[in-house]
């Protein structure tokens, strides 16, 4: 790979899903996203905007009947689609590994968790049996576990949520990865513990020189841990800025509604959501994909679907009519 390359190069991709006697659903829609070596991007957006299908489609693993009508993604400058199956299975878990939010879905319950783990190592990384527990026992440890040793041989329904987690943690990291996606991975957690988690969850991917794509429902997640925010809404991503500059001047209308609904301001989120009655009249297809929602929208939105344009800062959006100082 050429330094300074991408680790994940993700170009114009579309994924669809066939639905019965009628076009098929695009989950994603001309998805363009690169992550550099080292970086940390936040994928934020509502349930059922995509961020898990892009998620699985960045590890080649596009979930069935569904399938990539076109576009390209390039991991450590490869096309996991052609790979064949034990080439694109020794790159999972090695150098591409996820964090998912249910970490009892994940885990085996038939099986300890030191050896769930000792289980990568040992396929992965070419070592002995023996070799592959004493590192799997670090890992616990790494991962702040108390009393790692009894943890190793318990299984995972003697574990609390947190501690589950933390092996889930674990088994990503055991390999020393290239990317790590971490998708919703602690929103099942008490506040509290997520800011545990997460904190150890970069803490440790700094520490091995990995890359991390944090995708949440969260935005204030991205805030914390990441230094680009990327916001997706029905399959497209609808803006893309450096965290700081997007916290201080969003652009795009969803990305403002979004922020709003955390806001303590009842009229500010007024302000920013379209109610019920104005979206009566249906949206025509091939124009913007926000504008039922939209409160700047105009006949341009109605007729013709915005591309995405780059901005001054490093940052793009994909709007008609962005916001910014000059338009209120």
């Amino acid at each position: 790979m050429v330094a300074g390359a991408p680790i994940l190069d993700i170009s114009d991709l579309w994924v669809s899903f066939p639905a019965y006697r009628a076009d098929p659903v695009r989950a994603l829609k001309g998805i363009d996203l690169a992550i550099a070596p080292g970086e940390f991007i936040g994928l934020v957006g509502e349930s059922g905007s995509g961020k898990t299908t892009l998620a699985r489609a960045a590890m080649g693993l596009v979930p069935p009947p569904g399938v990539v009508e076109r576009g390209e993604v390039l991991f450590d400058g490869r096309n996991l689609a052609r790979l064949d199956e034990e080439a694109h299975r020794a790159v999972l878990g090695r150098e591409l590994a996820m964090v998912i939010a249910n970490p009892r879905a994940e885990l085996n319950p038939v099986l300890t968790v030191g050896r769930q783990i000792s289980n990568i190592v040992f396929y992965h990384m070419g070592v002995g049996r023996a070799e592959a527990d004493r590192r799997a026992l670090e890992m616990l440890r790494a991962v702040r576990i108390p009393d790692a040793e009894r943890r190793f041989a318990a299984y995972p329904h003697e574990l609390s949520g947190g501690m589950a987690q933390r092996v889930v943690i674990a088994i990503a990291l055991a390999c020393a990865p290239k990317l790590v996606i971490s998708d919703d991975a602690t929103s099942g957690l008490d506040v509290t513990v997520q800011t545990q988690v997460l904190d150890l969850l970069k803490s440790m991917v700094t520490e091995k020189g990995a890359s991390a794509l944090f995708i949440t429902r969260d935005i204030a997640v991205t805030a914390h841990y990441c230094s680009r925010i990327a916001v997706i809404y029905a399959g497209e991503i609808v803006e893309l800025a450096p965290v700081a500059t997007f916290f201080e001047r969003p652009t795009h209308p969803y990305s403002i509604t979004l922020l709003a609904a955390f806001s303590h301001s009842p009229e500010l989120r007024q302000r920013w959501t379209r109610s019920a009655d104005i979206d009566a009249a249906p949206i025509p297809a091939g124009g913007c994909s926000f504008a039922s929602r939209c409160v700047r929208r105009r006949e341009r939105c109605l007729a013709e679907a915005p591309q995405a344009r780059p901005l001054a800062g490093g940052r793009s959006v994909r709007c008609h009519f962005p916001v910014d100082e000059s338009v209120t």
